[in-house]
């Protein structure tokens, strides 16, 4: 059986889980709920900058062309939009919202005209 490791949302469940257990006016040592309280903060700060990451990332494809996996298909076009759903950023190619984690690849950016002398 494979081994699975615990992740964010397993972490944070289990958080909570212990918390909603505890009298915050009588934990078992003072410095026990402290210490969850600073684990949750740094847990949602780590979140946070995950997407705010994502949301760079995804930012950064506008107007490039990316080829990205659909339905066992790739796919090529240029990125017209980024949209935010559910707290995770989406780009669009051709009208279709897909996830940056479908991206298979980035086409170099076009080089940029030489201004008029």
């Amino acid at each position: 059986m494979p081994q699975r490791t615990l992740g964010q949302q397993d972490f944070l469940k289990l958080l909570v889980a212990q918390m909603t257990q505890q009298d915050p006016l009588n934990p078992k040592a003072d410095m026990d709920f402290i210490a969850q309280m600073a684990q949750f903060t740094s847990l949602e700060q780590s979140r946070s900058m995950q997407s705010s990451m994502a949301l760079l990332e995804a930012n950064s494809l506008l107007g490039r062309t990316v080829s990205l996996e659909h339905e066992g298909q790739t796919v090529t076009g240029v990125v017209s939009a980024v949209q935010i759903e559910e707290g995770t950023p989406q780009i669009v190619v051709g009208g279709q919202k897909y996830e940056l984690k479908q991206v298979l690849g980035i086409e170099p950016a076009p080089a940029s005209a030489p201004a008029p002398a």
